[in-house]
Order: structure tokens, then C-alpha cells, then sequence
């Protein structure tokens, strides 16, 4: 039973992806409601019919007093006897049926699938945003925002239907039933009813901002104390405990005063209640009181008109606190949307192609880049790579390298100019087709919180367990990865690495980031000082290795140290974001130019930032 309500609906399914998501709150539920219409329309007869079902029964209820009241038990079992057994069976066994039902189709197909679409998709969202926009915001609020949005919006769809269609049934119930009593029982329900929609708007109007308000601060304590978990060696290092708790204090005080602001809004809206409600029980009750004492009601209408009134006294709290909740999820929603609605910034082009590779043949033709502040980053710049070309580039911090690579990496636009591979303006290509083609090693070796195997094997998914061994043999990692063993008692290759590699030490992260990139096999190598956590032993070992699978493809070599690219087949210098210089190690040094200067006041093989910058 189970297995078919909760496969009335795949979340996995397939839709039509958007690149700017709606930013307001019911477009943006619609695209995810519409898989869900059909069980949503019989989700919405059921919760009728459960709420109907509880109302006949308090009017049955009525109906059968007066007939115990009229009726001796021999004339009650010999007029009532089948009507009372057919009830009972329908109580026994219709009753349980719709409920169950209707539980099964909240629980068990609305609820996971519901929440499970919404976290699918948005994450599928997120990812296809460029690398500059997760710079701008905290990997912890960014992840906090994908995972509660999806339940609050789950939540408020199940308040809808368990609340809404059944408080909505049983006022309009109540009323067809007290009205067939006596028309006069229906007046206290009906001012009763516009105050109490008064008070509910009321709360609405004032939950929803402040739930919105703490749903945001509470995603800022997420994002703080997430950023000093990830940077804990660097609080630990400076000894910044006590300012770690200060800056998380800040945030955790905000959460807790709009938590206050949500809470006093509760407190005023039960006051409310309480009163409406007694007001409610004395008003309804003792009216039948008075009908039935001038003869105008029988036993059975106060009784069920009773019965009735505590029954609306339960459930207006509930549904009060089910309307509450509904604005409280909405305002979590519509938080969560502040991130995960953002348009994605950078996109391929309509009709783009994959990248097609012939030789490998990189050109740069007068980019310009400057992160849209007008300075920094790359001016005009234009350099041609050619097919099987070593080069190195170096320069002073600053001097636009890595925004080289960014942009050839296609994680931001160039501003100007064009970037060519083997003649196709990359920017007319698909994003993951010029990225598949680029191997890239960077200076912070970053791995993934799996197992040294799955890290390895990023590189290329569909490779052998010999093909990965051999990778690792040749970034000088085999050796170190059979020793390893992680608490959980997994050795070797199904070691796990944790959060970003931390349970390595810097070099043997590298070598496993070599051997990644090894595996991977791009005709386009980029090393970003991929040597620079090695010591000199493991560097001389790495640089054979790497020497080795430059072979034939296209290397683009950063570097500090410049005896890492010292034997490059072309090295050039870049200053202040134009290329000052290029040319071979001997011919630069010949030159007596920037290059001569670095390699003359480097130590131990790294330019001379400081002395050169003091200049």
C-alpha cells in the first residue's frame, strides 16, 4: 500500500529548466504543483469528505438523543435497530477508509515527493550558477536555504489541505446543521466567524514578515557558524575562539529577538482565541438552552449544538496555529527564494555547441577583464598558444594570472575581446564541453568529502580500478594511499579524505589532485602552482611525472617558484594585466627585463614579491 502512494508521483521527473525562475511566490509554486494536480484534486475530496464524515457524526449524534428521549428500547432497537447498525458499520469501516486515505495521500505522496521536487530542482538550479556568484555568499547559508525551503513549502501545501478544506467543510457544516435546528442558532456562529477571520488576518499580516524575518536570521547564524566549522584550522591558528563567539553571538541575538517579535504575535493571537472562543461555547450553548427551554429545541439539538461548539473550540486552535504555520513556511519559502530564485548569471548561448578539438590551439585576442570595477584583472590582452605549447606565465600578485584562467575557464565572461580554442570563440560553446577539454591543478588542492577512489575517479567517472591505480602511481600517490586508514576503519583507496581533503596533509592533497587531473587526460593542462605544497624531494618526483603527461597537450604553468617553469618552451610575464614580456628562460634572462629581476632576487625559487613591489 505504502510503495503506491509514494510512487503516485516521480520528483525526479522531467521539466522545462529555466535560467530566471519566478521571484514571486505562487509562479514559483506553480511549476512545482502542476505534477502534482491530479493528486491534488482527489487529496482535496478527501479532506472534504473526512471533514464531512466528522461533522454528520456530531449531528447523528443529535438525531440519536432525541430518539432515545422519545423512544423506549424495545420501539428505539425495533424502528432504529438497522439504521443504528448500518451507521455503526459505516463508522467501523467507510470512516476509517476516507481517513486513511486522505492520510496516506498528505503523508506518504504529497509530503516527501512534494519536498524532494523542490530540493531536486533548486539544487539543479544552484549548481548551474557560475563560480563568482557562490564568492559572494556563504556555502552554509547557500545550503542551509536549499534544505529548509523544500519541507516549508511541503508544509504549507499539507496545512492547506488538513487544515483549510477542513476547517472550511466543518464551519459550513456547523452552520447547515444548526440552521436545520433553528435558524436563530446560527447568528452567534456567524459573528463568531467574522471575528475570528478579523483575528486571523490579523496574525497573518504580522506572521508572515516576522517568520520571514527570522527564517533570515536564522540562516545567518547557519552561514556564520559554518564559515568558522570550514575555516577551523584558521580560528584555531590565531587563537580567535572568543571572536568567533562574539561574531556568532551578533547573529544568534538577531535570530533570537525576531524569534521574539514571531512569539509575541502567538501569545496576542491565543488571547484573542480564548475569548472568541468562550464567547462561542456560552453564546451557542446557552441559546439552545433558551430554545429548548420555550419549547423550541428538542434534547438532541443542544446536545449536538454542544458538542459542536467544543468541537469548533479545539479546532480553531488548530487551525489558527495550522493558518500561522501556513505564513510562517510561506515566509521561509519566500526566504529561501531570495537564493535559489537568483537568475543564473552566466548561461551558454541559444543553439551553443560543444567544443570541437583538433589540436589544441589556444588564442587570446585583446581580453579585457576587470570584474566590472574598471581596473585590476586583464587589459587588453592577446596571446597565442599553440597546439602542444608549453608556456608558463608569472607575474606580481595581482598582475591578472588567475583571472586568465577564470576566463578561460569560462567562469566569467570576458569584458572585452575574444578567447579562441582551435578557432571557436568559446563563449559560443557549451560551458561543460570547454571545461571537459581543460585539466586544471590548483595552488589550494580542494577534494571531495568521499573516499580517495571517488576523489580520484572525479576525473573520469567511467574509468578501470587498474586505470586509477596507474594515475595514482604516476602522481607519486600509490605508496602514501594504501597506508591510509579513517576512523570508520576503511583503508587505502576507500579511505575517506574529509571535508575538503583536511585529514591529508597539504602535498599528498596535491598528489591526489594530480592524479585526478592525470585520469582526466584533457588535451588542455592549466597548473596552478600545482607543485607548491610539495617539498623539494616530492616536487622533483611530481614535476617528472607531470613532464610526462605534458606530453602532447596544450600547458598553461603558473608559478611563484620559477624553477618549476624555468623549462618551458615560452614563459610570459604579465604586469599590471598586460603581457611586459614572453619569450624562453635564456632568452628573458638575456633581455635583462621584469624576469631577469625576478629570477635574480628570488630565494629558493620564488620571485621577490616584496622587494620588486618596494621598488
Amino acid at each position: 500500500m505504502f510503495s503506491f502512494f509514494e510512487t503516485l508521483v516521480d520528483p525526479y521527473g522531467p521539466y522545462e529548466r529555466t535560467d530566471a525562475p519566478p521571484r514571486r511566490l505562487w509562479p514559483y509554486l506553480r511549476d512545482f504543483v502542476r505534477p502534482f494536480r491530479p493528486v491534488f484534486a482527489v487529496t482535496g475530496v478527501f479532506s472534504v469528505l473526512t471533514a464531512f464524515t466528522e461533522v454528520a457524526l456530531i449531528w447523528y449524534v443529535g438525531r440519536l438523543v432525541d430518539d432515545l428521549a422519545n423512544l423506549g428500547p424495545a420501539e428505539f432497537w425495533a424502528e432504529k435497530g438497522t439504521e443504528v447498525i448500518v451507521v455503526a458499520l459505516l463508522i467501523l469501516l467507510v470512516r476509517p477508509l476516507i481517513q486513511v486515505t486522505n492520510v496516506a495521500l498528505l503523508h506518504n505522496t504529497i509530503i516527501p515527493n512534494f519536498s524532494t521536487m523542490i530540493r531536486w530542482r533548486s539544487h539543479a538550479h544552484v549548481l548551474r550558477q557560475p563560480v563568482g556568484w557562490f564568492e559572494s555568499d556563504f556555502a552554509g547559508r547557500i545550503a542551509n536555504r536549499i534544505m529548509q525551503t523544500p519541507p516549508a513549502a511541503a508544509d504549507a501545501v499539507f496545512q492547506i489541505f488538513d487544515a483549510m478544506a477542513f476547517a472550511s467543510v466543518t464551519v459550513v457544516g456547523a452552520g447547515i446543521m444548526l440552521a436545520d435546528a433553528d435558524t436563530r442558532l446560527v447568528l452567534p456562529l456567524i459573528v463568531w466567524f467574522a471575528l475570528y477571520m478579523a483575528l486571523v488576518r490579523w496574525t497573518v499580516n504580522r506572521a508572515g514578515p516576522a517568520a520571514q524575518a527570522a527564517s533570515d536570521a536564522r540562516s545567518m547564524v547557519t552561514g556564520r557558524v559554518v564559515d568558522a566549522y570550514t575555516n577551523i584550522h584558521s580560528v584555531k591558528l590565531f587563537a580567535h575562539q572568543a571572536e568567533e563567539l562574539d561574531y556568532a553571538k551578533e547573529a544568534i541575538e538577531k535570530a533570537r529577538s525576531t524569534q521574539m517579535t514571531e512569539m509575541r504575535i502567538i501569545t496576542a493571537m491565543d488571547l484573542g482565541l480564548n475569548l472568541l472562543n468562550a464567547a462561542l461555547i456560552v453564546s451557542v450553548t446557552g441559546w439552545a438552552l433558551y430554545l429548548w427551554g420555550v419549547g423550541a429545541a428538542s434534547i438532541g439539538t443542544v446536545a449536538a449544538a454542544s458538542a459542536l461548539v467544543l468541537r469548533l473550540n479545539n479546532m480553531t486552535y488548530w487551525i489558527m496555529w495550522a493558518f500561522t504555520s501556513l505564513v510562517q513556511q510561506l515566509g521561509v519559502v519566500q526566504e529561501g527564494m531570495e537564493t535559489i530564485t537568483q537568475p543564473i548569471g552566466l548561461v551558454d548561448r541559444p543553439g551553443a555547441k560543444p567544443l570541437t578539438l583538433s589540436s589544441g590551439k589556444v588564442e587570446i585576442d585583446h581580453v579585457s577583464h576587470h570584474y566590472g570595477r574598471g581596473f585590476g584583472g586583464l587589459d587588453s590582452v592577446s596571446l597565442t598558444i599553440r597546439p602542444g605549447e608549453r608556456i608558463g606565465i608569472v607575474g606580481r600578485s595581482g598582475a591578472g594570472k588567475s583571472t586568465l584562467v577564470k576566463l578561460l575557464l569560462r567562469f566569467y565572461d570576458t569584458e572585452g575581446g575574444a578567447i579562441r580554442i582551435d578557432g571557436q570563440d568559446i563563449s559560443g560553446v557549451t560551458q561543460e564541453s570547454l571545461r571537459r577539454a581543460i585539466g586544471m591543478v590548483q595552488q589550494d588542492s580542494s577534494l571531495l568529502h568521499r573516499s580517495v577512489r571517488e576523489n580520484i575517479l572525479y576525473g573520469r567517472p567511467g574509468a578501470t580500478e587498474a586505470e586509477m591505480i596507474a594515475a595514482a602511481k604516476r602522481a607519486d600517490a600509490h605508496d602514501f594511499i594504501l597506508t591510509l586508514q579513517d576512523p570508520q576503519g576503511r583503508t587505502g583507496y576507500d579511505a575517506q579524505v574529509g571535508e575538503r581533503g583536511v585529514k591529508l596533509s597539504g602535498g599528498q592533497r596535491q598528489r591526489v589532485a594530480l592524479a585526478r587531473v592525470i585520469l582526466k587526460d584533457a588535451p588542455i593542462l592549466i597548473l596552478d602552482e600545482a607543485t607548491s605544497a610539495l617539498d623539494s624531494e616530492a616536487e622533483a618526483a611530481i614535476q617528472e611525472a607531470l613532464f610526462g603527461v605534458m606530453e602532447g597537450k596544450t600547458v598553461i604553468a603558473i608559478a611563484h617558484r620559477l624553477s618549476t617553469i624555468a623549462a618551458m618552451d615560452r614563459i610570459v610575464v604579465l604586469e599590471n594585466g598586460h603581457v611586459a614580456e614572453e619569450g624562453s628562460h635564456a632568452e628573458l634572462l638575456n633581455r635583462g627585463g621584469l624576469y631577469a629581476r625576478f629570477w635574480a632576487r628570488q630565494s629558493g625559487g620564488f620571485i621577490g614579491l616584496d622587494d620588486e613591489a618596494a621598488e
